[in-house]
């Protein structure tokens, strides 16, 4: 069909007025999909391939032709960032017709927000946070607001799918479908997914549709990537700074001179340290300071500041960033991408690939990693430098074979059952238990949820006063939980740090997580403070700007999680010979170098390898899941072992035996039908959520059990 002329005429007017020579392929067929039939829709494809703009053209075009009687779309996004920047391209697209759109958040306005109450109509952009907000506080309202509610849009749908607020997304839908008796359609839109059809089943949940994902020609796209290594050697003693340290940061300079960039790092103290040296540099070389830190605790205002200069600025900016900016903000076209050290898995680099080659440019992407060669280590696996082995495994299964990991799945989300049982009584009020269990288990997203796994909860809920029994024998919120529920972080089902302001006279720089004494100095934003005042009570710290570097640091940052394919694909790497074009001659010889160690010290053939009289490295190459699998089953045999740091490929035991010995009982492990509920888990056993300290105990070992570690992988990986 002629998808053009189907399109409403002040969609056709813009695409003129833009002098749009083509729509793309996955536009095309969004509309096709959208028009034709009555099926959700999921379009994966690369950064700036037009995925907005598919989802947005036909949705527009169906509310336009037939208004609704309520909100007509409504857009959920992870970040209030990247609602403001689509509110402005939306605008756009709208400037010739009366579709109004409103944004939905904290910094929103009150007043357009009252006004789409009074009125509902046209695109509403929430985050989930407040979606949880309208559903608690403006129960009557949603049924106005979404009614006749025509489509759901879910930005940056893969984001969603590995993390809790996912699953708090998918419960708000259903809960609002059951509030409304109306199944809207769903609109996925993601750049990187690993693994289509569990995606689409994630979209589809709850509303009993088929899910369309087409899939669209975008053509091969060249990429260029250069990994440089830097070698530290000993501390330079006037400077204190390490000269390995010192040229890694010149040539991060020369390399980033007139060139706009983002050098992404896996950690926020990394990020600043990296661009306040930069920042020292260009002091002295005057420079201009084109340098700029985005991460989640630098203040809204700054980060918005940074993302219109690096979209509208006449100058190079350079900007240190974590994973705020791996999203589709809009910041205009990027010279290339730095990385330090290797990313923590494929997915994260597929997006930061996906930051830079925009409009037709090549894709640029430059690593770089200093090595310590005075670093001692009580085992020849010490000179190993695994994440730099990670890293060409990354690059290579992403480039050549396009694989990204599949997400798995969570079943048992206590934390969200707790979550969403106050949440739900909050907005209803007293409800009877059987009454409860019936609105919140039919939820799909509890659907592995046991009737008597929910008993449970509620009866431990009501043992710690979360909940209380009225006098009817109803349940309604109880002492303990009023505190839950009546605070404003309730929303959100991540956990939030206890942050302490950091201002500058009266400008809001950004928060740390620990009181920084008067005299100290810290970093944040690029820039090193001095402490002048606290404010403990209003958790204030008021500082000074001062010259020089300093470290800041964070309690919780970067913690990373390996499919066994990424693993296997490491071991290939040693096992192999290829050169890889893109290393850098010291990095080649680096590369020879682990090879050489691999290969005669027995890790690539031998699952067990001796360390010394009674240490052992295990190396069954597999994932992180299956690997503490392993560890756990062990232990259960009466083998100890740890693993040594999180993106760790093998265990350390110890076994007053033989080599043969220990890799028989491994052997024998997987020949038997083990049952991960029976192993020797430690107490605190459990994947890490927001209101585990309400869950009982057993819940959160059946949890880890269950959703985390994968026995059957283990067998099927090994044997």
């Amino acid at each position: 069909m002629d998808v053009f002329k189907k399109l409403a005429p002040f969609i056709q007017d813009y695409i003129y007025d833009n002098e749009w020579s083509e729509l793309h392929g996955n536009q095309i067929a969004a509309c096709e999909v959208i028009f034709d039939t009555d099926y959700n829709l999921l379009l994966s494809s690369g950064t700036a391939s037009g995925k907005t703009e598919a989802a947005f053209l036909p949705v527009l075009t169906e509310i336009y032709n037939n208004p609704p009687k309520s909100v007509g779309v409504l857009y959920i996004s992870p970040l209030k960032a990247l609602i403001n920047d689509q509110f402005k391209r939306i605008e756009q697209l709208l400037q010739q017709c009366a579709i109004p759109v409103t944004k939905w958040h904290g910094d929103a306005s009150l007043a357009k927000k009252n006004k789409l109450i009074k009125n509902p109509s046209g695109i509403l952009q929430i985050t989930p946070e407040s979606l949880e907000s309208l559903l608690i506080n403006k129960k009557s309202s949603c049924l106005k607001l979404f009614g006749d509610l025509k489509y759901v849009i879910i930005d940056e749908v893969h984001h969603f799918m590995r993390d809790v607020r996912g699953i708090q997304v998918l419960c708000l839908l259903e809960r609002m479908q059951k509030l409304t008796d109306n199944i809207p359609r769903r609109i996925g839109l993601s750049a990187t997914l690993g693994d289509i059809d569990a995606a689409k089943t994630w979209l589809n949940s709850g509303t009993n549709r088929i899910c369309a994902a087409p899939v669209t020609d975008e053509g091969k796209r060249s990429v260029k990537i250069f990994v440089h290594r830097f070698i530290k050697t000993q501390q330079d003693n006037e400077t204190r700074a390490d000269s390995g340290d010192r040229e890694h940061y010149e040539y991060l300079f020369k390399m980033t001179l007139d060139k706009k960039t983002i050098i992404f790092t896996n950690s926020r103290e990394e990020t600043e340290f990296a661009i306040a040296n930069l920042r020292v540099i260009a002091e002295k070389n005057k420079a201009p300071d084109i340098y700029r830190v985005h991460h989640g605790n630098v203040s809204a205002f700054l980060r918005e500041q940074t993302e219109d200069e690096m979209k509208t600025s006449d100058e190079k900016i350079v900007t240190g960033a974590t994973v705020t900016l791996e999203l589709g903000i809009d910041i205009g076209s990027l010279d290339q991408v730095v990385q330090i050290g290797a990313p923590g898995n494929v997915s994260s680099f597929a997006q930061r690939l996906g930051r830079c080659g925009r409009r037709g440019q090549i894709p640029q992407l430059l690593f770089t990693f200093t090595e310590d060669i005075n670093a001692t280590a009580s085992d020849f696996l010490g000179p190993i430098n695994w994440n730099f082995i990670r890293l060409i495994a990354i690059i290579e299964k992403y480039t050549k074979e396009r694989w990204i990991e599949p997400l798995t799945l969570l079943n048992h989300p206590y934390s969200l059952l707790y979550h969403q049982t106050m949440s739900y009584l909050v907005s209803n009020g007293e409800m009877y238990a059987a009454e409860l269990a019936q609105q919140i288990l039919t939820i799909n997203c509890f659907k592995h949820i046991t009737l008597e796994d929910y008993k449970t909860l509620l009866s431990h809920m009501l043992d710690t006063e979360h909940l209380e029994k009225t006098e009817n024998g109803g349940i309604i919120i109880g002492r303990a939980g009023e505190h839950v529920v009546n605070n404003f972080h309730f929303y959100t089902v991540f956990t939030v740090p206890d942050y302490y302001l950091v201002k500058d006279e009266n400008r809001a720089i950004g928060t740390v997580d620990k009181i920084y004494p008067v005299g100290i100095r810290f970093s944040l934003a690029g820039i090193t403070w001095e402490t002048t005042d606290v404010n403990q009570n209003a958790k204030v710290i008021f500082v000074k700007r001062v010259p020089g570097i300093s470290v800041v640091d964070w309690n919780v940052d970067f913690e990373g999680e390996l499919h066994t394919i990424l693993v296997r694909k490491m071991r290939d790497i040693l096992l192999g010979n290829e050169e890889f074009a893109y290393l850098s001659d010291s990095c080649a010889e680096r590369l020879s170098e682990i090879r050489f160690l691999a290969r005669n010290c027995g890790i690539l053939e031998n699952i067990v390898t001796p360390l010394s009289e009674k240490k052992f490295a295990i190396f069954p190459w597999v994932g992180t899941r299956q690997l503490h699998t392993l560890h756990y089953a062990l232990l259960s045999r009466g083998v100890k072992s740890k693993i040594l740091w999180t993106t760790c490929i093998y265990l350390e035991a110890f076994f007053n035996g033989t080599a043969k010995e220990l890799e028989d009982i491994i052997l024998g492990i997987v020949k038997t039908n083990l049952d991960v509920h029976k192993l020797p888990l430690p107490d605190d056993a459990q994947i890490e959520y927001k209101y585990n300290e309400f869950i009982p105990k057993g819940l959160l070992r059946k949890q880890f059990a269950e959703d985390f570690l994968d026995f059957k992988g283990l067998r099927s990986d090994l044997c």
